[in-house]
């Protein structure tokens, strides 16, 4: 209580030192034996409270920076690097509309807001050492800029050079906004996969919740209340709900969604001495203008940049086009997608969980759910508007004709939909919603072409061919499938590189060279290992022939593996495979190297974006990227003169849960639950995750204790 007492003496000023002392005395944190918290309060702000204080503990820089890139303020941190994502931010997000929003929300989240606005805003008290970047207090109205937990939402959809080139920036700043579009980076997104309990060995259902994001963009924690709150599972730093994981009677597990969220319109343009305005429909409407100052650091300090922002009915106007100004329009639901985001995680069956999704306010992510009851269900998007079908959504339409305009969405029913169905499973892998029960799966024409924009994927296939037919699921087997180690893409993609390379004459020097590579590729099981020279040889080609493809693929928006399989000429598949062999040959003296020797997981920095070191200790990890259909997903970066690939995204958090009379689960994260390099659970994880050992989750009180490696209320 001393420390508590000295904490509260660091001038807060009334009424916060009231409440916070409140929430203390009615909360406790409990760290297990792999530092992550359980925190137990009396009401769900104490809980709330309890979870922020555990989540600046464990690393308070992913706090403020996911902060920062919500609110449009990165630049005061980042500097010009930052300004054009700020803007972008700032085409919808606006600090008078959010006091506003928080002022007319529900008294019980107006609650949880201060109580996340407190538990921030005392660990900055109890810790002076902590020096935020920017952000030095913590308001309740800021979680309404980020109220939905994907690691990238429908806003990152729009181009940083085009929106630069539209409002005038300088073209340095224009051509440094973003890298250039590549069309073979990772893939993003992640697998889910529910069993119901007809299907299950158990007769209990059965979640996979396996999120493929941005490496330590999760953080884990279990929050309990007496008012009923008892969650488990991976949050977003700086969020107060747990975004992917379960109850002790339900589990969700978001997927990100190929459905068509984001609208594009051209809008026609006349400048009158009123200002501007646009077509629509008979008349014309007046654009709004927003004026918006945003603040860049500098060598000498901050310096005020000045935007005009304009505004259709449809949305922000963000480029130019043959002449016409181009609109998104995008879910834009903050209140309702911040309640939701909450209130699933309270949801106790199937009913329950199903009332909450008529707030219609995910407009990005799929969702699998499994309970208690026994039910699987799939969840296609959940805010889809009714669109005319006549025009091609995919492209930017005709904003001056109302029949482009939304209608309300649809209906959880009325879109892809599946629920415990005979077939014995549901999935998605971030492909299309007509494959995700195998036969009992939605069929494709009986739906718009809106809502899939993506098709199938080689991981969709690899699910299918684990999931169909089988019977009596378990844990353990649900475990298995996720870490199984086929790679389906490559049955496609390999066969045409061996009839190329059985063409060639007999005297073309090629011949003799690739005899012993493809050799190796055609005696490979197409299966994943550390150990596998072949699964080497055949990453770095098709990353190869992908980059030699990406111009055609971007240009003409043609599906890469099509091109790869179809469209790539026999000197081009070739000419990859050689390609490949030099560049291994290069890094490690020969081209047959082990892939644990090549693919790394390294955690040797706190930093946000990490440095990577082939003189550094680091961990061999077998699974690959998901763009070849391993549903373990690591994605790699191989930095400027290193000649090892170094883990970046992919598996960030995987657990696997039954719910049986009492839940069950085990689960893994990347590293370890601590942003501090000094901490033990900084890199705690590190051989679990490479092996796929998942641990034990200490869900129910008998199971953590034995486990506990402190018990304390906050700021003790």
């Amino acid at each position: 209580m001393l420390l508590l007492s000295a904490a509260l003496l660091l001038a807060p000023p009334p009424p916060d030192s009231l409440r916070w002392a409140q929430h203390v005395a009615r909360t406790t944190i409990t760290r297990d034996d792999w530092g992550i918290p359980h925190i137990r309060g009396r009401s769900d702000a104490d809980a709330v409270f309890g979870l922020m204080v555990a989540q600046a503990e464990d690393d308070f820089p992913r706090i403020e920076r996911n902060y920062l890139c919500a609110l449009g303020r990165l630049a005061e941190a980042e500097g010009e690097a930052a300004l054009w994502q700020d803007v972008r931010a700032r085409l919808v997000v606006h600090e008078d509309s959010l006091r506003a929003m928080h002022a007319r929300a529900p008294g019980w989240l107006r609650r949880l807001t201060q109580a996340w606005a407190d538990g921030l805003n005392f660990h900055l008290a109890r810790h002076p050492e902590v020096r935020p970047r920017v952000l030095t207090r913590f308001e309740p109205w800021m979680p309404f800029a980020f109220s939905e937990g994907s690691i990238g939402g429908d806003l990152e959809g729009i181009s940083l050079p085009a929106l630069a080139r539209f409002y005038g920036g300088p073209p340095a700043s224009r051509a440094d906004a973003v890298p250039p579009a590549d069309w073979f980076a990772e893939p993003t997104g992640s697998n889910g996969i529910a069993i119901p309990a007809a299907n299950s060995a158990t007769g209990h259902a059965l979640l996979l919740i396996n999120p493929h994001t941005t490496f330590y963009f999760r953080h884990e924690a279990h929050v309990t209340s007496d008012e009923g709150l008892d969650a488990y599972g991976a949050l977003t730093w700086g969020q107060f709900f747990i975004y992917q994981g379960f109850n002790r009677s339900a589990g969700w597990m978001h997927t990100t969604s190929g459905v068509d969220a984001v609208d594009e319109y051209l809008e026609t343009v006349e400048r009158t001495p009123a200002g501007a305005t646009y077509r629509h429909g008979a008349g014309t409407r007046p654009v709004v203008e927003v004026p918006v100052t945003i603040r860049v650091r500098t060598a000498s300090g901050l310096e005020a940049r000045r935007f005009t922002l304009l505004h259709t009915h449809h949305g922000p106007v963000v480029r130019e086009q043959d002449g016409k100004w181009v609109a998104a329009r995008f879910m834009r639901k903050p209140l309702e997608a911040l309640q939701q985001s909450y209130l699933r995680t309270k949801a106790r069956d199937w009913a329950g969980f199903r009332r909450v999704l008529a707030l219609h306010a995910n407009s990005s992510n799929n969702t699998l759910f499994a309970d208690g009851r026994g039910d699987a269900v799939y969840v296609h998007a959940n805010f889809v508007p009714r669109r005319d079908p006549r025009f091609d959504w995919t492209r930017p339409v005709d904003g001056s004709d109302p029949a482009t305009e939304w209608g309300p969405p649809h209906e959880v029913e009325a879109s892809p939909f599946v629920r415990s169905p005979a077939t014995g499973f549901v999935y998605n892998t971030n492909n299309w919603p007509y494959s995700a029960a195998g036969a009992a799966s939605p069929r494709a024409s009986a739906f718009p072409a809106y809502f899939d924009r993506v098709g199938e994927n080689p991981r969709g296939i690899h699910a299918l061919r684990l999931l169909e037919g089988r019977r009596g699921w378990t844990l353990e087997a649900l475990l298995a499938a996720a870490y199984d180690p086929d790679l389906p893409a490559f049955d496609d993609q390999l066969p045409p590189l061996f009839r190329d390379v059985d063409a060639l004459p007999a005297a073309d020097p090629r011949r003799a060279r690739l005899a012993e590579p493809v050799a190796l590729l055609r005696a490979w099981d197409r299966r994943w290992g550390a150990d596998s020279r072949a699964t080497t040889l055949a990453d770095a080609w098709g990353s190869e022939l992908g980059r030699v493809g990406a111009p055609v693929i971007l240009r003409e928006r043609v599906d890469a593996f099509t091109w790869m399989r179809e469209r790539a000429t026999a000197d081009e598949r070739i000419g990859a495979l050689l390609a490949a062999m030099d560049s291994l040959t290069a890094r490690f003296g020969t081209w047959q190297v082990p892939w644990g020797e090549v693919n790394r997981l390294q955690r040797i920095s706190p930093a946000i974006d990490q440095a990577f070191r082939d003189d550094a200790p680091s961990t061999p990890v077998p699974f690959t990227s998901a763009r070849w259909g391993s549903l373990a997903s690591f994605g790699t970066r191989r930095p400027p003169g290193q000649a090892r690939q170094y883990g970046t995204t992919g598996n960030s958090f995987v657990a696997v849960v039954e719910f049986g009379p009492r839940v069950r689960a085990r689960a893994i994260m990347a590293g370890g639950q601590r942003g501090d390099a000094a901490s033990p659970h900084f890199a705690d994880q590190v051989a679990r995750y490479a092996a796929g050992d998942l641990r034990p989750v200490y869900f129910w009180p008998d199971e953590l204790e034995g486990h506990i490696e402190r018990r304390y209320r906050p700021g003790e």
